[in-house]
């Protein structure tokens, strides 16, 4: 029997040695556990008391094993085929490398025989264990485990109908009454949350059903179904979505909630017909986007503090103008959270109601009730509101609506299609609104564009195109030539980018601004006036972000070309 002394320490002893760990900080995370049920070692890393890699080197020292970074880590899809994701979860281990007789697996406690046990037997190969954070052997499991081997199954057990004219409603009402459908549908969705997607693309092409997950603002093919499986998987989306099943040339919209685990997922659906078929369009709302703060958005101290002042004006117009999928609707929801929503009424007009909020009065758009964003404004200033958010600015007479309306007390917030903020008010006198209503009413606009992050855990310096180059230096007077970029890894999908955030323009409208609008002056000496009054371009607040290493300049040139 071994002395105290020849014991192997623990993690929690070693980090006390080494002064990583307090006292105070041990008791702390030893009440977490107790109400958790983690183990110590988790709970260190998930009240941030240590650093994650301290405790993953310190606890495979203790171990006796080695440690591996799974963020980093190849995964050979061989192993993956060896171990079910249920085993995996179950267990909370991951297999990474397979090779004769043996497989080597990552374990959150490579120490437990029974697990290994029961992997040698799974497997029927000698298993080599190799430690890793618990997060991250989950992540890496929500990585290596896709969905595609399961629909292959499901696939295979649905009846075929050749013969049978994919136009008939029987079919669809047939083919939808099959489990392996609902499962398909289920599975693709699960698969679009996993992989942080917004938008799911389910297009018809002429040899096969072409599936497309839009991830950070990049759309990416990531299968591809048979043609036979068209109807009843579109079917079975228009029931969840509460859609006509019988309607197929006619473009629907509709909207489910999703049961993914304990997570909720809002899904807007829309369905349109193609000339090979019709099409559907589900975007996953993410509800944690709707209240983000404006810093979290990406807005830099200077524009932030000039769009503060913007949303403290009792009255005006507030507007938010970018193309599509640039943010406009999270800003403006970010815009309203910070109100006070206690002493204020806030109504919103919106197309679709995206997210609800407890402290907003929200209304649909229902054209076909007769509710548009013209009616649903009018609507609106009969019901004592003190900030009205409008989703958007379409046509002549809401424009018109929404300008009176900032003239008569209230804070009207909404956006506009533009391609920068000076452009927003030349988009509204397009629309039929005076230049004299324009410059009285409108406080202020924002222009914005979303561009990708660079991910943290592969990013390092490197050589860039010559144009990348000049693009900097115009900007910035600095001369480059090497900058952050993402080299690609398990975390970031081999993308080098991981998350996005958004870019800005922020326009004060003062009073020679609006003289110069008045005067019908150039757009150029605007903007001129504009940035000498401390307006920061979309072009510079992009390259701004690029010199503190957040985004790449290949990312600014691909989403601000107009701009420069």
């Amino acid at each position: 029997m071994a002395s105290p002394t020849n014991q192997r320490k623990t993690v929690v002893e070693m980090l006390l040695e080494a002064n990583l760990l307090t006292r105070d900080q041990l008791l702390h995370a030893q009440d977490a556990q107790r109400k958790s049920g983690h183990r110590i070692e988790d709970v260190l890393v998930e009240e941030q008391l240590v650093d994650p890699e301290q405790v993953a080197l310190l606890s495979s020292l203790q171990l006796g094993v080695p440690f591996v970074n799974l963020k980093k880590q190849e995964v050979d899809p061989r192993a993956v085929e060896l171990v079910p994701e249920s085993i995996c979860r179950q267990h909370v281990v991951v297999p990474l490398q397979v090779q004769d007789s043996s497989l080597t697996v990552a374990m959150q406690d490579p120490g437990n025989i029974l697990v290994v046990d029961t992997l040698a037997a799974q497997t029927r190969k000698r298993i080599d264990p190799v430690y890793a954070l618990t997060e991250d052997i989950l992540e890496a499991i929500d990585i290596n485990y896709r969905v595609s081997g399961e629909i292959e199954k499901q696939l295979s057990q649905l009846p075929t109908f050749q013969g049978i004219d994919e136009s008939e409603s029987q079919l669809s009402a047939e083919a939808i009454a099959q489990a392996p459908v609902v499962r398909i549908v289920d599975l693709v969705i699960r698969q679009g949350a996993r992989d942080r997607a917004s938008d799911i693309h389910i297009e018809p092409q002429e040899d096969g059903l072409r599936v497309r997950f839009r991830i950070d603002g990049i759309l990416h093919e990531v299968m591809t179904l048979p043609l036979n499986v068209h109807s009843a998987l579109l079917s079975r989306i228009k029931i969840m979505a509460g859609l006509n099943i019988a309607e197929r040339r006619r473009s629907q919209d509709g909207q489910i909630t999703f049961k993914d685990g304990e997570r909720t997922l809002d899904i807007r659906v829309a369905t349109s017909n193609t000339v090979n078929g019709e099409m559907a369009v589900l975007r996953l709302l993410d509800k944690t986007f709707a209240f983000l703060t404006l810093p979290e958005l990406g807005f830099l101290p200077s524009p932030l503090e000039r769009y503060r002042q913007m949303l403290k004006t009792p009255f005006g117009m507030v507007l938010i103008s970018g193309p599509t999928g640039s943010g406009k609707t999270t800003t403006l929801y970010a815009s309203v959270n910070q109100l006070d929503s206690v002493g204020r009424n806030i109504i919103s007009i919106e197309d679709p109601v995206e997210y609800h909020f407890d402290s907003i009065n929200q209304m649909q758009v229902n054209v076909q009730a007769g509710v548009t964003f013209s009616t649903g404004l009018r609507a609106c200033m009969r019901l004592d509101p003190d900030v009205i958010l409008v989703g958007e600015i379409r046509d002549g007479e809401t424009a018109q609506i929404a300008a009176q309306a900032a003239l008569t007390g209230h804070l009207v917030l909404s956006s506009v299609h533009a391609n920068d903020s000076l452009g927003v008010i030349y988009r509204l006198i397009d629309l039929g609104v005076e230049p004299f209503l324009v410059a009285s009413s409108v406080i202020g606009i924002i222009a914005q564009r979303m561009v990708r992050r660079i991910c943290n855990n592969c990013s390092h310096m490197a050589a860039v195109s010559m144009e990348e180059q000049l693009s900097f230096e115009r900007e910035m007077g600095e001369r480059r030539t090497q900058f952050l970029y993402g080299d690609g890894c398990n975390v970031c999908a081999q993308t080098g980018y991981l998350g996005r955030s958004g870019i800005y323009e922020v326009m004060i409208l003062s009073e020679d601004i609006r003289r110069m609008i008045l005067d019908n002056e150039p757009a150029d000496a605007i903007r001129a006036q504009a940035i000498e009054e401390g307006m920061i371009s979309l072009w510079r607040d992009g390259m701004n972000k690029v010199q503190s290493g957040l985004t790449t300049p290949y990312e600014i040139i691909r989403n601000v070309f107009t701009a420069a």
